[in-house]
């Protein structure tokens, strides 16, 4: 199995897992959605908008032709929750909120940070080896 794939695969593992986990307590989901500290109308867009985007990633990852695309996706989506836990990590919000996938909620916000930080670096790498391969074919 070569670098790219197994990246792809941990992203993939990452969406649909955190994805199916909003899908399936979708209204536990959306409550904590509702809880953050931003407009209730942006919450609730979301709360349909994110686990969709995280399984759409991880079918743009799954397919060769189109894992570029969900490596720019997964590095987007990544730095936007990477922001996120980085202003609750510090104390930027009056009140901590969470919706974390599963085994996601045990992690505490360093850890969290670091999860995100390793995944943006997968989608990083991913990208550097996607282009390096085209370029080797264009040679």
């Amino acid at each position: 199995m070569n670098m790219n794939r197994i990246f792809s695969t941990v992203l993939i593992l990452l969406w649909t897992y955190t994805g199916l986990d909003k899908l399936i307590r979708f209204t536990e989901s959306r409550k904590a959605f509702l809880n953050q500290t931003f407009p209730a109308e942006l919450a609730e867009i979301l709360a349909y908008a994110i686990p969709i985007t995280e399984l759409l990633l991880a079918l743009l990852l799954l397919f060769s032709v189109t894992r570029w695309w969900g490596y720019l996706g997964s590095i987007l989506l990544l730095t936007v929750f990477t922001t996120y836990v980085g202003l609750i990590w510090v104390g930027a919000f009056p009140r901590v909120p969470c919706n974390c996938a599963g085994i996601l909620e045990s992690l505490g916000w360093a850890e969290h940070f670091v999860l995100i930080v390793v995944c943006i670096g997968l989608g990083v790498a991913g990208i550097r080896l996607k282009d390096w391969k085209i370029e080797k074919l264009e040679d």
